[in-house]
């Protein structure tokens, strides 16, 4: 496996090793193994589409997330934690293999040619979190969302370390809430009552229960559990419940949703649905609150059962979300705040499209009400749960652990964090320290304008000062070149023709 960091960096990097090995495989020691002598449990949840302020614990005024709330009582806050990508599926590239998005093998949603449900698969030379965790002894499962690899290509779950999958292989698909099918490994299991007309199995309530029955199977060893719902990504659609029923009176009459032109014709359930397209909804607001409201349930039932069972004690526990809040199938996070103070959304390179929450609960590891403002991003999970079970981290991971901020020792800190986004006419960004630089419309032209910014003063990004600091700008640029490598599946226009 190659890397591809300058002979500096190499030497900087040995330099460090050499004086922190003693304390770092002390660290490691201690955090492998907890006060039972036994690895800890590994749950990672990832929400879909959920903005950085869409939680009461970071400023939510119209929502409540108890039980998320409490995972931050019990656990850190992180108030500096990016995903992978703006969008879903190379933002869980980046969590999965430990490589940034200048990188990772999938740097864009699409769909697989040639498949009936699907996206291109994740390179089979990638090494993911659940490849490492399997190597230290453990069982490894996820329940959600894939959009990594169709069934059967290098990509499937069950070829990237996953003794068991369950949920949505396929992204498009998961804009559907009341599919005919979702996966069992690799065999379709057909939910009772759904035929793209009847709305009978709600899809996130039985990937729900399949995750929490993997849990009780495997409360014997340990096991990493990766569970990346589909709340609340649209559509937006729940079951007409108790939790519904609250938020639609809370919130009363709403303007409806009618489809993306205001023409609902294939996107309700019925004969011409087309599965890529939102139903319309009547009560948006109320429907995106009680999916929050429900994804805040299913993680207050992950904690109950793990309390249950005896085992909260020897479990980690990570919550966060994909990317930024979307604005699609009638979600509206203005209404919401869903990015609080920052600027941008889904798709965007901005704060407000890439900042997530992080919130992770280790007992009597991780001091309990504690927060951090550690710069971190997905990239960090593989060499943080690497050091965890002391194996070492594949070497082409861009990821530094953050481990030692999560037991309050001095925690190495990124030289830069680096995104690139192939939509939208080509989009790039860099942070290092407080700097961020966004260059946009960049496809065509590498050497497009960048915009800088002080998060320190400006955390909204609303005052561009590239022309104040030609020197940092100059130096982002520079972070860009040598961030992005180029990858013949995912070009931007200007590679095309070399």
């Amino acid at each position: 496996m190659k890397s591809n960091l300058k002979i500096k960096s190499l030497l900087y990097i040995g330099l460090l090793s050499i004086v922190f090995s003693c304390t770092s495989q002390s660290k490691k020691e201690k955090a492998a193994e907890d006060l039972t002598g036994n690895k800890p449990n590994i749950i990672y949840i990832l929400a879909d589409d959920l903005g950085y302020a869409d939680l009461s614990v970071y400023g939510q005024q119209k929502i409540n997330t108890p039980n998320i709330d409490m995972l931050a009582t019990r656990g850190m806050l992180f108030t500096q934690h990016y995903a992978g990508a703006p969008v879903c599926a190379p933002s869980r590239s980046s969590l999965m293999s430990g490589q940034h998005t200048g990188k990772t093998s999938i740097r864009s949603n699409s769909k697989a040619p040639n498949v009936e449900e699907g996206q291109p698969p994740m390179s089979g030379e990638t090494v993911t979190v659940a490849e490492v965790l399997k190597q230290a002894g453990y069982v490894t499962g996820a329940f959600g969302k894939w959009g990594l690899g169709y069934i059967g290509s290098e990509g499937d779950p069950n070829n990237q370390g996953f003794d068991e999958f369950f949920g949505y292989n396929c992204q498009t698909q998961a804009h559907r809430f009341y599919p005919t099918h979702l996966w069992n490994n690799r065999e379709k299991y057909f939910l009772e009552g759904n035929d793209w007309k009847n709305t009978v199995t709600y899809s996130a309530d039985v990937i729900h229960e399949k995750a929490l029955g993997f849990i009780e199977k495997n409360k014997d060893k340990p096991f990493f559990m990766y569970y990346p719902s589909t709340l609340p990504h649209a559509e937006l659609l729940v079951p007409n419940d108790e939790i519904f029923k609250a938020q639609k009176e809370k919130f009363g009459a709403e303007v409806p949703y009618k489809g993306k032109n205001g023409n609902d014709k294939g996107l309700d359930y019925g004969e011409d649905l087309e599965v890529k397209g939102y139903t319309t909804q009547a009560n948006p607001h109320a429907t995106f609150a009680a999916m929050v409201i429900r994804l805040d349930k299913h993680v207050g039932e992950v904690v109950a059962k793990l309390k249950e069972l005896g085992i909260e004690e020897n479990t980690l526990i990570v919550f966060s979300s994909d990317n930024g809040p979307h604005a699609e199938g009638g979600a509206d996070p203005e209404f919401f705040n869903s990015n609080g103070i920052f600027k941008g959304i889904k798709r965007d390179l901005y704060e407000g499209g890439i900042r997530e929450p992080m919130i992770v609960q280790w007992p009597k590891m991780v001091k309990a009400g504690s927060t951090s403002d550690h710069i971190s991003a997905f990239w960090d999970v593989l060499p943080t749960v690497a050091e965890i079970v002391n194996i070492d981290a594949p070497t082409e991971s861009q990821g530094i652990s953050f481990l030692p901020a999560l037991l309050g020792k001095q925690q190495k800190e990124h030289e830069y964090l680096y995104w690139e986004f192939h939509e939208k006419k080509g989009r790039q960004a860099v942070r290092a320290g407080n700097w961020k630089g966004v260059r946009l419309q960049m496809s065509k032209n590498p050497n497009a304008l960048i915009e800088l910014y002080d998060l320190s003063k400006d955390p909204g990004e609303e005052n561009n000062i590239a022309e104040e600091y030609p020197e940092i700008v100059a130096k982002l640029s520079d972070f860009m070149k040598e961030a992005h490598v180029k990858n013949d599946r995912y070009k931007f226009d200007y590679e095309k023709d070399k």
